[in-house]
């Protein structure tokens, strides 16, 4: 709040501070209708503490917004999504205390487009291409902004949801968390988002996107890198040249598949035959790039 990265608005209201049960809670809660300055709503308004909010926003502006343009040519306006909840991690008895219990996680079911299609994370995980490719996008994406991030395929409890939040994993909080492991090469560059959305705007035409697999189920116990002191060049993804064809482009007459016209000008250095390149610093709102390990559930 003193750097001014989040303050109240129309689409969030500063709550009377949240004490217990236990040590369940937070000093400056906020009741969030919407991100990114109200360009993505909320199904429903989440409670969350001060520091997520900006690295959601961040998130939101930097992968998911230009994912949705990329895949399905029109923007995200609404999650489906939960947020504070007094509870052990996964509601099992016994375990720590989830960091939703602080208000320092979000759980996102759904993302809805602006032309009323819903992308739910259960179903799209292993939906049509296009789906599947901008929740991959999403989820890699999240994990250099958050210290931990679970989708399908991490443990049982994460099946219908992507979890994001802002955990201490070591004393120094270099350690990340960032599961399962997948095979999929990013195709959304941060630094050049909005280079990306104003040419797509201003052409009419979107960047291709080939398409990727999952690793082998065996795999997605793994986690999605190694350690290393924060600050270090992202570990690269298992990435292999694509498995499938391109997909047409969408008509909508059918299920949406992936747009395949060339990229914009000065948006076609990714290729799904490349490496991922580790990324660029973060500007200090976004964080740092990641190094990801380590097994967890919340």
């Amino acid at each position: 709040m003193a750097q001014r990265l989040v303050q109240p608005s129309a689409y969030m209201a500063l709550s009377s501070k949240i004490d217990g049960p236990g040590v369940c809670g937070m000093d400056h809660p906020f009741k969030v209708a919407a991100f990114s300055n109200g360009e993505v709503g909320l199904k429903s308004k989440v409670t969350l503490a001060c520091p997520i909010i900006p690295r959601i926003d961040t998130w939101l502006e930097e992968i998911v917004k230009p994912a949705a343009v990329m895949y399905f040519g029109v923007p995200v306006v609404d999650l489906k999504a939960g947020s504070y909840s007094c509870r052990p991690r996964n509601n099992q008895r016994g375990a720590k205390l989830s960091e939703h219990s602080f208000g320092n996680a979000l759980d996102v079911m759904a993302f809805v487009l602006a032309d009323g299609r819903e992308i739910p994370v259960e179903k799209g995980w292993k939906g049509n291409p296009a789906e599947q490719d901008f929740l991959r996008e999403a989820f890699v994406g999240a994990c250099r902004y958050f210290t931990t991030v679970l989708a399908p395929g991490s443990d049982a409890y994460h099946y219908n949801h992507i979890h994001i939040d802002l955990a201490r994993h070591d004393p120094r909080g270099d350690r990340r968390i960032c599961k399962p492991i997948i095979k999929f090469t990013p195709r959304i560059d941060p630094e050049r988002s909005r280079e990306l959305l104003q040419s797509a705007n201003a052409q009419g035409d979107l960047p291709s996107a080939d398409l990727e697999q999952d690793m082998p189920e065996e795999s997605a116990t793994a986690g999605y890198g190694m350690e290393a002191p924060m600050g270090a060049p992202m570990a690269a993804p298992v990435v292999s040249a694509p498995v499938a064809p391109p997909a047409q482009r969408y008509s909508g007459a059918s299920a949406p598949d992936v747009y395949t016209p060339p990229p914009p000008p000065g948006y076609g250095g990714y290729s799904p035959q490349q490496t991922y390149a580790p990324p660029r610093p973060m500007r200090p709102s976004a964080g740092q790039p990641l190094v990801l390990n380590g097994h967890a559930s919340y």
